[in-house]
């Protein structure tokens, strides 16, 4: 066996796990760029086969899920410049509206409705201030983290996920939202 081919199988290997370990992490991050559950499919899939192509040249300054969050933030955000999200437009049922098992129907569509709702407000929001949000609260990454993430100061984190959630009230105080 060539040594190129030993790395080849490492590559695949490691690539394997990245998918299994961040595959639904990366969907839900795309997705809260894109608001499509096709398109965010389809962009993780491009997502993982840019890393597989990248992995030569990872070099190890940050953990390989920043590195990982990183290429799909940019694959997202040069996504959402594109001309074919500029000019071709396709509707879909909400993604975000998965309810998971629990003792009542009602309490199921109780939260569903209450998820759509935060859901809706959060995908409502400026990207600058969602996708903050989004790390912080969802992902439960660290200001340290979602700071590497973004390649963005400390402090803009902090700034920016204190507007959002002002926002985010506003929003959600609007539509008369609340949390019992």
């Amino acid at each position: 066996m060539l040594m190129g081919d030993t790395k080849s199988e490492n590559y695949e290997q490691l690539i394997d796990e990245l998918m299994s370990t961040h595959g639904q992490d990366i969907l839900q991050l795309v997705y809260a760029y894109v608001h499509n559950e096709t398109i965010a499919e389809d962009l993780t899939q491009e997502i993982f086969v840019k890393c597989y192509k990248g992995l030569p040249s990872y070099r190890g300054r940050s953990s390989i899920k920043t590195w990982l969050w990183r290429i799909a933030i940019n694959h997202a955000k040069d996504y959402l410049k594109s001309w074919y999200n500029q000019n071709v437009r396709i509707t879909e049922d909400a993604f975000l509206n998965r309810a998971t098992l629990s003792s009542s129907v009602e309490q199921i569509i109780v939260q569903q409705d209450e998820d759509a709702s935060l859901a809706a407000a959060v995908m409502s929001l400026p990207i600058k201030y969602r996708e903050v949000i989004y790390l912080a609260y969802f992902e439960e990454l660290t200001m340290r983290e979602a700071a590497a993430v973004l390649q963005l100061n400390e402090n803009t984190i902090k700034t920016r996920l204190r507007k959002g959630k002002l926002l985010l009230k506003n929003i959600l105080e609007g539509s008369e939202w609340k949390n019992d």
